[in-house]
This record gives structure tokens, C-alpha cells and sequence, in this order.
């Protein structure tokens, strides 16, 4: 719990606008308590018999979330799983490269114009 609680502060600080918080089944109905009396939107996905995934942040993360067919991250498509990753704060560079490797590219395949830094 202590880390959903450091999760909650980064949340209510501004510094994340979207945690994924993996923890134990048995704290899911304490968890969606103190979720809903801040009234922070979530997800809660079941992922063993004995542990979850709570999606929670911002309205507008959350519902891109919801837009998604599903939230298995082993059969996200590699533009959905970029998408998550940069809601979630992952570092940009080393997300870029996932993706790419992901997708089966490296820097080297893109034409001279994608590779203009911003």
C-alpha cells in the first residue's frame, strides 16, 4: 500500500497524469475506496486470481484507455503500447526505440525527413 499511496501523491502533485499500479487482489476494495472518495477515475483489470492492475489518473487518460479494444498488455498493438507508454511517462527516447524495434525498424530504415529533430 505504501506504494499506491507514493502513487496517489505523484497523482495529486501533477507529476504523473496516468499511474498503472500492480498490486495484490486482497487491497482492490480499499484501493477503489480511496479512488472514488477523490473521485480519480480508474480501470481495474484483473490480471491473476491474485493480482490486479489499477489504470488511474486523469478523465481524459483514462478514457483513451477505455477506447482500447482491450488492456492485456501482452497483445497490445505496437501503436497502442507506444500510446500507453507515453501517457505513463515512460522515457521518450527509449520508448522511440522500442517502437521501432517493435515494429521491426531502426533509424536507419526512416527516410531523412523523419529524422529532423524537434
Amino acid at each position: 500500500m505504501r506504494v499506491f499511496a507514493h502513487h496517489l501523491y505523484e497523482y495529486n502533485k501533477g507529476l504523473r497524469r496516468l499511474i498503472l499500479h500492480t498490486t495484490k487482489a486482497e487491497y482492490k476494495d480499499i484501493i477503489v475506496a480511496k479512488l472514488e472518495r477523490r473521485g480519480i477515475a480508474y480501470i481495474l483489470q484483473n490480471v491473476t486470481e491474485n493480482k490486479i492492475n489499477i489504470y488511474f489518473g486523469a478523465d481524459y487518460c483514462i478514457d483513451v484507455l477505455k477506447s482500447f479494444p482491450h488492456l492485456n498488455l501482452r497483445e497490445l498493438s505496437p501503436d497502442k503500447d507506444f500510446i500507453l507508454g507515453a501517457m505513463l511517462g515512460y522515457d521518450m527516447k527509449v520508448h522511440c526505440r522500442r517502437y521501432l524495434k517493435i515494429i521491426g525498424k531502426t533509424t536507419k530504415d526512416l527516410p531523412e525527413s523523419e529524422l529532423v529533430a524537434v
